[in-house]
C-alpha cells in the first residue's frame, strides 16, 4: 500500500514521521531542559523535596459576620 501524497510505502512514511518527531523532541529538550542557565539557579535537593512533598499551609478560615 502506497501513501497517496508521497508515493512511499505506508510503513516508510510512518517511520519517517516518527523520526522527525523524535529529532524535534530531542532538539527541544537540549534547548530548554538540558541544563540551568546559571549555576545559581540550582537548589539543594532537601529544599526541593520539602517543597514538593511537604504539607501545604492551612487555608485561612473566613469569619462569619454577625
Amino acid at each position: 500500500m502506497r501513501h497517496a501524497r508521497t508515493g512511499l510505502p505506508l510503513w516508510l512514511a510512518i517511520t519517517l514521521a516518527l523520526l522527525v518527531k523524535v529529532l524535534i523532541l530531542m532538539a527541544l529538550h537540549k534547548a530548554f531542559f538540558a541544563a540551568p542557565q546559571a549555576k545559581k539557579m540550582r537548589m539543594p535537593t532537601p529544599v526541593v523535596e520539602q517543597h514538593l512533598l511537604g504539607t501545604p499551609p492551612p487555608l485561612p478560615v473566613a469569619k462569619a459576620q454577625p
